[in-house]
């Protein structure tokens, strides 16, 4: 059979499909309706991990390129159960302010950052927030965050130092405790002791932040970390530190001089491991990836549960339509039809049938991503990636489905087929 003769076999088969769709409308629905969804998960969950890595990548950028962490432990998915001899990090010190300004004084550093968290409860005069997220960070901090501070200004070394009790507000903190009025010079209190609002922060974060409660949509703010650990009970273990490379200068060789610093620093021998730990962004990414891996995973199973539904509507309808048209069949074959012919043409019915649901799951899935989009800081978009998959996944389930049946078809004895009523 030549090719032009292949195509035009197939518009038959397409034409047939349509016509079987009109004549049994429910049945078609159901068969249609499980690629949908199948298809719709798939594509929903592609555009929402496409969307977040996107956002996440350029937070990650943000920090600088080459710049990395000093934590006391490594980051990591499932943590670490047991006791202590299966879990050594757990005794690892806390990295102290002495090490991060060893750390800042290297040569080839530009910035370190000093980085904790927690939430307070905030109030100004009558108005009342009993949980705040601030993050206590050394005075370095804009040279690793990216944002403005207008109107006001950040805090000095000196008043780092000193432990000054100033803090900067977000925009959404402002608007919650001042509303439209200057904050600039007014006291809050911070768990009942007394700061002064030196800026108003305006911060550029995407799906990391936002995940971690830093985003622009939260209220938040910032103060210096010596403030935070003489008046506010900072806890010394989570402290992290970011550490900016200078221009020019390789991220493995900084990593090398902190790494050579702090083994010295604390008296660790040849033999024994790094009691701190080093975490590039390419690992921040390696763990984003496995986290966001498994729940797309997890999509695809939920998608398999509904290709699947639809895989058993292409086997009950195609069979139906095989029996409906037994005699059809047999005509067919009594004028020359091959079994190839017959079994091409059920197969091209029976992937117009999940082509169509997977057509209808792509629309969903698209205006899910719009959604995502509009509703959401997730920067959610269909790759085409997605797009193709989702495709040749419904033809494959049509054909796999609809083999048996076209099986059968083709088998059929066409004297048989002529008899049937």
């Amino acid at each position: 059979m030549n090719f032009l003769a292949r195509i035009v076999q197939s518009l038959e088969g397409v034409l047939i499909a349509l016509e079987a769709i009109r004549s049994n409308k429910f049945r078609a629905f159901l068969t249609m309706g499980g690629v949908a969804i199948g298809v719709f998960v798939v594509v929903a969950m592609a555009a929402a991990v496409h969307g977040i890595t996107k956002s996440f990548q350029s937070d990650v950028e943000d920090f600088g390129a080459t710049s990395f962490q000093v934590r006391r432990r490594d980051i990591s998915l499932g943590g670490c159960d047991g006791t202590d001899e299966n879990c050594p990090d757990r005794r690892n010190p806390a990295i102290s302010p002495e090490e991060a300004a060893a750390i800042r004084a290297l040569p080839n550093v530009q910035a370190v950052t000093e980085i904790w968290g927690d939430q307070k409860p905030f109030q100004y005069r009558d108005r009342f927030l009993s949980s705040v997220g601030y993050d206590a960070l050394s005075d370095q901090w804009l040279q690793t965050d990216r944002g403005d501070i207008s109107p006001g200004r950040s805090f000095s070394e000196q008043e780092n130092k000193a432990a000054a009790r100033v803090v900067i507000i977000n925009d959404t903190l402002q608007a919650r405790l001042f509303g439209d009025s200057d904050p600039i010079g007014k006291q809050i209190t911070i768990e009942r002791q007394p700061f002064t609002v030196i800026g108003v922060y305006h911060t550029k974060g995407g799906f990391l932040k936002t995940m971690d409660g830093r985003g622009p949509d939260r209220p938040r703010a910032v103060i210096p970390i010596e403030t935070a650990r003489r008046h506010l009970n900072l806890w010394r273990y989570g402290v992290v530190l970011m550490v900016k490379p200078r221009d020019g200068v390789n991220q493995a060789d900084v990593m090398d001089d902190v790494t050579a610093l702090l083994r010295s620093r604390r008296g660790l021998r040849p033999s024994q491991r790094n009691n701190f730990a080093l975490v590039t962004q390419d690992r921040m990414m390696e763990v984003f990836n496995k986290l966001f891996g498994t729940l797309f995973i997890i999509g695809l199973a939920l998608s398999a549960v509904g290709l699947l539904v639809g895989g058993v509507g292409v086997v009950a309808i195609m069979m139906i339509s095989v029996t409906e048209r037994t005699r059809e069949i047999g005509v067919r074959k009594a004028l020359g039809a091959t079994k190839g012919t017959i079994l091409w043409q059920f197969l091209v019915e029976a992937a117009t049938l999940t082509s169509l649901g997977s057509a209808a799951g792509l629309v969903l899935g698209a205006g899910a991503a719009l959604l995502i989009n509009s509703t959401t800081p997730i920067p959610a978009s269909v790759p085409p990636s997605a797009v193709i998959s989702a495709l040749v996944a419904a033809a494959v389930t049509g054909i796999a489905f609809g083999m048996v049946p076209a099986i059968r078809a083709a088998r059929l004895d066409p004297v048989e087929a002529l008899r049937y009523e």
